[in-house]
Parts: C-alpha cells; sequence; structure tokens
C-alpha cells in the first residue's frame, strides 16, 4: 500500500518504529506490534507497529531511525505491506520451552536483534527465557561469537593485545585509569573500550571524560595506540557487538542479567584481545558473595576464553567495601590521578597493580606485580597516562585540583563512637547517584572511613556532593534512610542480615556493569 511519509521528530534509541491510524493499520492487515516493511527508492527495511487512532489516513509516522536510515523526505510516498514472521521467533520460543538452541539459530536471532526485526516485547521473552533455564557452554559460545560477527573489529598489527575487565559491583573502581598506563608503559598495546554507567555512579568511560573526549572512531583509536599503545575510550560509539547494547536496554527493567559472559567476552573478542584479567568482585553486598560463586565464574569465563581463542585469568578480589574513597565520575578521576602522581589510597594501588602484575605474569614477565608497582613508582605510568590523554585530545598538565567537585555539599557524621563493621555498597551507589552522578560528572560521595578503622562521635562517616541544592538535599535525606555505614563497639559483632520491611517503597538496588 502507498503511503505518505510523516517524518517524526522522535528517536527512539535505536527502535524502528512506525505509526499508522487505525483505518491504514487495518486495510494493511496488521495489528499494533506486527511488522511492516517500509521501501524507499529500491531500499527497505522492517520496522514494528504502532497504532494511533488519531492519526491522519493514508499516512505513516517514521521516527527517526527510519527516515534517517533510508534518506526519507517529508510528504514523500513509499510503500508499506506486512512483512514476514522473523524466523528468529521459533528459536526465541524453542528457548522459552527450554530447548538448547544449536548454534545457527543462536546466530539467526541475534541478526535479527541488531537488524531490529524484533520487538522489545520478543526480545525480553528470549531473555527472560535465558535467565530462567540458563544457558549451555556452546549457546554462550554461539552467542559471543554472533555478537562479535554482527558488529565492528579493531584489528591493530601487534600482539599480544592485553585487556582487563571487572564484572561490577563495587563502587569506585577506577583500577583502568591506573592498569592501562603501567601496561602501555611497559611496551605493551592495551586499548581499553569501556561502557558509561548504567545503574553505578560511574562507569569507566564516565572518569576518563572528565579529562578526555572518550567519543572516538575506530580509526583514531589506531592512532591514539600507534602512539601511545593504549588508550581507554567508550565503546558504545564503536558498534563492538551491538546487540549487547540492545540486550542491556532490556536486562536493566528486568534487573536480571543472564548474558554476562557473552556480553564481556564478545567485547575481547571484537577488539581482538589476546590475553585479558577478569576482575571479579567478591562479598558481601558485590555482585557475587560467595568465593564458590566467584570460582565458578571464573572457571566459565576461563574456559569461554579458550574457545574464542583468547587465554584468560580471574582475579577473586575483595568486594566489601569501594575501591579508594572517591564514587562519581569526577571525584574518582582526581581520586586515580592524585594516586598515578604517587598519592592516594594504598587499596586502588594494590588492587591496580596485581591486576596488571597478572597481565604482565601471562605474557611471560616473571614478577609481575613488582614490575607494575616498579613503572607506578618511578612516574613511568604517569607520563604515559598524560600522553594518552593528549593524544585524545585533552590536557597533558591537568592536576588533580583543575577537577571540579560539585559547589554543594554536606557531611554525614556519627552520633556514636565505633569502629566499622560493614559499608553497604549498594547504599553508598544509591545516594551518589541521588545526587546527581554520573549525569552530572561532578556529584558523588567521599568516604572519609573504612572498614576496620575506628571513629569518634561527631566525627565524619563521608561526604556529599552535589551541583543542586535539590540534588545534595534528597541525597541527604537518603543518607540519613539507609545509614550506609554500620559501626559498634563490641569486637564480636557482624554484619546483620538484611531486615525485610513490611512494605516495600524503592526499587532493590541492581548492578548491571559491563
Amino acid at each position: 500500500m502507498k503511503l505518505q511519509a510523516r517524518l517524526l521528530d522522535i528517536q527512539a534509541g535505536g527502535r524502528r518504529i512506525a505509526i499508522l491510524d487505525d483505518e491504514t493499520a487495518s486495510l494493511i492487515g496488521v495489528h499494533s506490534s506486527d511488522r511492516v516493511k517500509i521501501t524507499h527508492k529500491n531500499e527497505h527495511l522492517i520496522a514494528i507497529v504502532n497504532i494511533a487512532s488519531n492519526f491522519p489516513r493514508n499516512y505513516v509516522g517514521v521516527y527517526q531511525e527510519i527516515s534517517t536510515k533510508l534518506g526519507m523526505k517529508n510528504g514523500e510516498t513509499i510503500e508499506v505491506q506486512p512483512a514476514e514472521r522473523p524466523e528468529a521467533l521459533n528459536y526465541v520460543q524453542a528457548k522459552i520451552r527450554g530447548e538448547t538452541l544449536r548454534e545457527n539459530e543462536v546466530k539467526t536471532i541475534v541478526e535479527e536483534v541488531v537488524e531490529r526485526h524484533l520487538s522489545d516485547i520478543e526480545i525480553a521473552s528470549f531473555v527472560t527465557a535465558l535467565y530462567i533455564h540458563g544457558l549451555s557452554m556452546d549457546e554462550i559460545e554461539a552467542l559471543s561469537k554472533a555478537m562479535v560477527e554482527t558488529g565492528s573489529t579493531l584489528t591493530l598489527d601487534k600482539t599480544p593485545i592485553l585487556d582487563k575487565h571487572s564484572i561490577g559491583g563495587v563502587p569506585g573502581d577506577k583500577t583502568t585509569l591506573l592498569i592501562v598506563p603501567i601496561i602501555a608503559a611497559a611496551g605493551f598495546i592495551i586499548p581499553k573500550t569501556s561502557s558509561r554507567a548504567v545503574t553505578s555512579p560511574a562507569g569507566t568511560a564516565d572518569r576518563v571524560e572528565t579529562f578526555c573526549p572518550v567519543n572516538l572512531t575506530i580509526e583514531e583509536i589506531k592512532e591514539v595506540v600507534r602512539k601511545t599503545n593504549g588508550c581507554m575510550v567508550w565503546g558504545g560509539a564503536l558498534e563492538l557487538a551491538p546487540a549487547d547494547d540492545i540486550f542491556i536496554q532490556i536486562e536493566y527493567p528486568l534487573a536480571i542479567d543472564p548474558l554476562l559472559l557473552p556480553s564481556i567476552m564478545s567485547k575481547k573478542k571484537a577488539i581482538n584481545a589476546t590475553h585479558v584479567v577478569i576482575d571479579i568482585p567478591t562479598g558481601r553486598g558485590a555482585k557475587v558473595e560467595t568465593i564458590g560463586s566467584a570460582n565458578a565464574l571464573a572457571h566459565d569465563f576461563i574456559e569461554l576464553g579458550k574457545r574464542l581463542g583468547i587465554s584468560v585469568q580471574c582475579a577473586v578480589t575483595f568486594g566489601e567495601q569501594p575501591i579508594g574513597y572517591a564514587i562519581g565520575p569526577a571525584l574518582e578521576a582526581r581520586e586515580a590521578l592524585s594516586t598515578i602522581m604517587g598519592n592516594g589510597p594504598a587499596d586502588l594501588k594494590e588492587k591496580a597493580t596485581t591486576i596488571a602484575g597478572k597481565l604482565f605474569q601471562m605474557i611471560g614477565i616473571e614478577n609481575g606485580k613488582q614490575k607494575a608497582e616498579s613503572l607506578l613508582k618511578s612516574g613511568k605510568a604517569e607520563r604515559k597516562l598524560r600522553q594518552i590523554i593528549e593524544a585524545q585530545g585533552g590536557n597533558p598538565s591537568i592536576k588533580p585540583e583543575d577537577i571540579k567537585l560539585g559547589s554543594k555539599k554536606a557531611k554525614i557524621t556519627t552520633d556514636k563512637d565505633g569502629r566499622v563493621l560493614w559499608i553497604n555498597n549498594r547504599s553508598i551507589v544509591q545516594v551518589a547517584r541521588e545526587a546527581g552522578a554520573p549525569k552530572e560528572k561532578a556529584a558523588g560521595v567521599i568516604l572519609k572511613i573504612k572498614l576496620g578503622e575506628h571513629i569518634e562521635k561527631g566525627e565524619v562517616l563521608f561526604e556529599i556532593y552535589a551541583e543542586r541544592n535539590t540534588k545534595l538535599n534528597t541525597a541527604l535525606e537518603l543518607a540519613k534512610k539507609l545509614q550506609p555505614i554500620g559501626l559498634s563497639k563490641k569486637p564480636e559483632e557482624r554484619m546483620p542480615t538484611d531486615h525485610i520491611p513490611t512494605r516495600t517503597k524503592q526499587r532493590e538496588a541492581f548492578t548491571l556493569e559491563r
């Protein structure tokens, strides 16, 4: 059926949506959430139908994703007809029934997800089925490979290519800002692509962006790596494993994460990494709470690495409190810069040099941790960080005090003496996000005390930074309600089990980071 295009000034996060009125949809023979094939000048694509009762007849409203892809102009005549049912739906239904999918079936699903042939409801059904029935290692391998094959890849002319990744769950993890320059300063390649925050107060890309641009093209990344051996960029601009970004949009509102392994490892394969260390923070309040669970996950990462041709080692790290003291993009960037310049918290240095040391040992360097510590102490890592910042378009002479923090500030004090028994990571994250992080980069939390330390009545537990008074006040109220730091004078006390309220007003915090 020939219809006139009405270009809508609306974006739908990559989704291809077409609007029809009731009568036109009936004439074409489609209902809401059905698919139509839209043809314009011998090019076509598949779109999901939305029905609007007051939309003009004989028109099709198209979101920007469609008009941009097909190069449409407002009022042009286009062909709209029902589209065939996607083959992938047969395999989605098979997974809903609990069947194990074959490699070609998994590949078809991923291809049609990337082509936007499946609706959000259909993708959500697939993700939920994976969560309920689980995935075999063959399915995980097939997903990883399909996610790489349907996106771009980064090809460099040197090997080995090193990388590290944390599965997330612990606030304040700015170790990448130390590890990348340590590895690069030793003469090895480490092209680090990272995410922005999804549920945390800061993703690595958010932290690095306070130093320099992170939205680089693949060609720009190659040039930065050629000059410096390393980079720290936002992976979302590169179309590396784009299916993963679509799956994340579905996983987040459902608060489930069945695609952790293929999500992480597809990104590593897409940059052609040869050696990878996976950081698995473990403990109360972390994403992985027990050593047993951490070990099982580590074995899966190592096995998947073998199947993808990547050497993988895992570091099971302490995850019961934030790393360092700063939580929030600007605060963490400032702390990381101070640390690489010779100051900074001991736990941040320890974790960064441990992971960098593991990477060194994987490529045959003895006493890897000592080498990492030497590169940090000698100033070579700092000089390399500044080279990377300059190559990515930032100021190589930046000082910690140049990084501005939120002008609105509040202190949370204790009303009793005691020793810190526990720090609730999830509550700290909630407070920092309520203050405005990560969107408002100068917002966040700075701890003034860590586990095992003693504090006197009236002293400061942590400070909240915000860019606006309204954000500061809501974060302050939440901090008082959550009380994220637990104290006791009795050394035999331990962190209490969770208190389950009779009425829940707030959704439980869910960690989803890549």
